[in-house]
């Protein structure tokens, strides 16, 4: 079994990080100049839809996976406080889903795709169906995050499956990732897709590398296989700089997670290796008033072992949308 030494696997990692760069800036010539590419009219989506796992999902009871907000008054669910990032999204466009309804909009026009578990074959299937009753269309925002179940599900393989076996097939998932992105595209659907979180940076991954020391860093091997996801899924991707829209969750101009974790008192958080939530508690039934000790929704990185905070859900929201308004949809 190879060991993750640095070598010809890191110059192969580092020479496709270039490329997935190079893709970036590309594109973002491509928004900057004309031939037909140049956002004249500003883009008003008139229907969202949301593809992905947990951290974008909302339940038919208006839950989320994240601390969930409750009323001032009565102390009930309040599913449009702490909203997650593809809430954000679509209320900065005037955009509902029905499974977060609160003013009872007669047809709110969000599609909820994203659930629970959802890992990328599940996407593909997902879009599999859509397609099997319709298309999607230039007023059509799509958001897509998704791989965070699968990098969860590749990495309890390991040791049975060796670190190089692994990461190649987060390569493939990733690879498979950008494909749905670029059906949707094709379809001629806008779509603002995120990057995952670096799963290494999770507090899974904290306690993971705390009980499982060795020879294998379990916090950086997790960063690995998400890196490994995130770059295939990135480098894959149709880039005409018009119809797709990347958000970089980790590390962005104007800080991403990994940013975020190595700066976190100025970005004015207090807890980034943490989860807020008690663990007694089922994530969509975390509140407000069932967290541990200290912890706060603005101040703490994330709700549970895996999942973003508000304030973390926010950030990656503000990074979004930033990318949904000004691509040159």
């Amino acid at each position: 079994m190879k060991s993750c030494k640095p070598g010809a696997g890191q110059e192969i990692r580092q020479t496709r990080t270039w490329v997935a760069m190079l893709a970036l800036a590309a594109a973002g010539v491509l928004s900057a100049c004309g031939g037909g590419t140049q956002q004249i009219d500003p883009f008003v989506p008139t229907r969202i839809i949301a593809l992905g796992d947990e951290a974008s999902a909302i339940t038919a009871a208006g839950k989320k996976y994240t601390i969930n907000g409750l009323d001032a008054t009565t102390g009930l669910l309040a599913c449009a406080a702490n909203p997650n990032w593809v809430q954000i999204v679509a209320g900065n466009f005037g955009l509902v889903f029905k499974e977060c309804n609160p003013t009872n909009i007669a047809t709110p026009t969000g599609i909820m795709y994203a659930a629970a578990g959802v890992k990328v074959a599940d996407v593909r299937a997902r879009l599999d169906a859509h397609f099997a009753n319709g298309s999607f269309g230039p007023k059509d925002l799509v958001t897509v995050m998704a791989g965070t179940n699968d990098i969860l599900e590749l990495y309890a393989q390991y040791p049975a499956q060796s670190s190089d076996s692994l990461l190649a097939e987060a390569r493939a998932r990733g690879k498979l990732l950008a494909q749905q992105v670029n059906r949707i595209a094709d379809a001629n659907g806008r779509v603002v897709v995120a990057v995952v979180p670096d799963v290494g940076l999770t507090p899974f991954a904290v306690k993971e590398a705390a009980a499982k020391p060795g020879s294998l860093d379990r916090a950086k091997f997790l960063s690995s296989l998400t890196e490994e996801l995130n770059l295939e899924m990135t480098i894959n991707l149709k880039n005409d700089g018009r119809l797709i829209g990347l958000v970089k969750t980790n590390d962005d101009g104007s800080g991403g997670i990994q940013t975020m974790v190595k700066f976190a008192s100025g970005f004015g958080f207090a807890n980034v290796t943490s989860a807020a939530c008690l663990d007694a508690v089922a994530l969509t039934d975390c509140t407000t008033k069932t967290l541990v000790t200290g912890a706060a929704v603005d101040t703490w990185l994330w709700a549970s072992d895996v999942q973003l905070s508000p304030a973390g859900h926010q950030r990656l929201g503000s990074l979004a949308l930033v990318r949904a308004r000004n691509n040159p949809f």
